[in-house]
């Protein structure tokens, strides 16, 4: 990792190091990927102002996050199948996520089980739920994660259908893998990354095996898997979840203004302005093309939280700026587990904050509570 020096670095050594199918099924999107290129663009278009002769000697990344003490606003997301670019990639991660002082969030579609995490690490976590329509599971898995201790529940409200990723299609990319010559010779040219998931505790979704029958067909539990996410989700599920879980909301996927206010209406403490990635809705808004109007509309009401397109601390900073109070990284820390395990992890987060913290010097920024539109150029 010494010569490590963004998570473009992070991203190429990830690119070597790990077979293809799961690489793209990181770094890939939906259908022309107008949206995940959107993400990055518009992101990019946003100047800073840069400000000289102030005193930026007593900078700190410090914040909270959901009334907790982060050392930076920054969350690691959920994403599924951290154990296939890593040997339990998800408790990997987790541990350096609290290793930095800052919350990681557990996929429901990961490979590791709630319950190895909660046993692997030393503090709460964050726990995402999809709600599927098997209701009985899913108060199951709620309860589960109640008790785990989990800190707080992340209801992920944009995959009841799932946009298309061809990459994904073209490269048989299924747990267990879709076996070819071509991927065989790929996975036989990665064998540290090989001997690493196969000492690992498990090679399927751990949150969901032993709740189907036969779990010791994969492919059975792949396709039960695929068809439990519900087209009849609405509000009224929310209203659900709400009622099992205790404790703290977010509720993850919010791109409208008029979606806002309704999810500000749930007691959710916490929304995250996201367009999953650009892996769903494809000729969607970026992310941080909507993030301003809707802070506006409920940013008094409760947390807002953004995802999407985050690769650097000066994205962070545009976040900020823009009304997010923390922001999710997705891509940029798988990068890093897929790069080198958890001390991956640990680098980009590492990376992240401390061009935060050069950003913030440059702007003429010591706090964090201290950046608003005003470091943005107009």
């Amino acid at each position: 990792m010494k010569h490590i020096t963004c998570i473009d670095d992070l991203r190429a050594l990830h690119k070597r190091r790990v077979p293809k199918a799961f690489f793209d099924y990181c770094d890939r999107g939906s259908y022309a990927e107008e949206t995940l290129r959107a993400n990055r663009e518009d992101m990019q278009a946003i100047k800073f102002r840069q400000r000289i002769l102030v005193d930026v000697s007593k900078r700190d990344t410090s914040t909270t996050i959901l009334g907790e003490p982060s050392t930076m606003p920054l969350i690691l997301a959920p994403v599924g199948l951290l154990g296939m670019q890593h040997g339990d990639g998800e408790i990997h991660a987790c541990r350096a996520a609290q290793a930095a002082g800052i919350p990681f969030t557990q996929s429901t579609m990961s490979i590791c089980s709630i319950e190895d995490i909660a046993a692997s690490v030393e503090k709460p976590f964050w726990f995402q739920l999809y709600v599927m329509k098997d209701r009985g599971f899913i108060k199951d898995l709620i309860q589960r994660a109640i008790a785990a201790k989990c800190s707080a529940l992340v209801l992920t409200v944009d995959l009841q259908v799932i946009g298309q990723r061809h990459a994904d299609i073209k490269n048989g990319m299924t747990v267990p893998p879709e076996w070819s010559l071509s991927k065989l010779l790929d996975f036989a040219s990665k064998p540290a990354w090989v001997s690493g998931v196969l000492q690992g505790k498990r090679r399927t979704f751990g949150n969901i095996a032993g709740h189907v029958k036969n779990t010791e067909d994969l492919n059975r539990l792949a396709e039960w898997t695929a068809s439990q996410f519900d087209t009849s989700l609405n509000w009224k599920d929310v209203e659900w979840v709400r009622s099992i879980w205790p404790g703290k909301l977010v509720i993850k996927g919010i791109l409208d203004v008029e979606d806002a206010e309704e999810a500000a209406k749930t007691g959710a403490q916490a929304l995250v302005v996201s367009n999953h990635g650009g892996r769903q809705l494809d000729g969607a808004p970026s992310s941080i093309e909507v993030l301003p109007e809707i802070a506006d509309a409920v940013g008094d009401k409760m947390e807002i939280m953004f995802d999407g397109g985050i690769r650097s601390g000066q994205d962070v900073m545009r976040a900020l700026a823009l009304g997010a109070k923390s922001c999710m990284i997705g891509r940029a820390y798988a990068y890093g587990l897929g790069a080198g395990g958890q001390a991956g992890v640990a680098k980009a987060i590492d990376i992240i904050q401390k061009e935060l913290l050069t950003t913030m010097g440059l702007c003429g920024v010591n706090r964090i509570d201290e950046i608003d539109d005003h470091v943005i150029a107009v």
